[in-house]
């Protein structure tokens, strides 16, 4: 792989963002139920989506969010969608948006972040824990709540 970056979601990366193709049966692990629920109390001013770039090719996205104030601390650093090409998962590109999202985590003064993800034989539990989440809880809907110290 060329050096991997990553970049603010703009008009011309959104479009790619959108039609990366996930490995079958993965899809639906993309948006869990608990996050769904708490979409609605998300402060926009907070998000953080970023794609990430192999040379030319949006090869993944990850979008999470900040908010010091949320009433949940789950929902403080929470990391909220990331998706990987299908071409592009085992290469290191998922650990890499992770790495650049706690990266932003420390530059704003949090100790951990968050994930929720569902479990599933195709789902990202195995990666999660790869990459140093640690589950920490289960939501109303059953789903693990992972979370990484930094």
């Amino acid at each position: 792989m060329a050096e991997l970056r990553i970049e603010e979601l703009t008009a011309e990366t959104i479009s790619a963002a959108n039609k990366l193709t996930l490995k079958p049966g993965q899809q639906v692990f993309v948006e869990p139920a608990t996050y769904t629920s708490a979409e609605q109390h998300l402060d926009p001013s907070g998000s953080w989506p970023r794609v990430i770039r192999n040379g030319d090719h949006v090869v993944g996205y990850v979008m999470g969010a900040f908010d010091p104030d949320a009433s949940e601390e789950w929902l403080r650093a929470a990391l909220w969608r990331i998706t990987v090409a299908a071409s592009a998962q085992g290469l290191g590109v998922g650990r890499f948006a992770i790495e650049a999202f706690a990266d932003e985590a420390r530059k704003r003064g949090f100790e951990q972040v968050t994930v929720v993800w569902a479990p599933g034989e195709d789902g990202p539990d195995a990666f999660f824990r790869a990459v140093g989440f640690e589950e920490v809880g289960e939501t109303p809907f059953g789903e693990t709540l992972g979370a990484l110290k930094l």
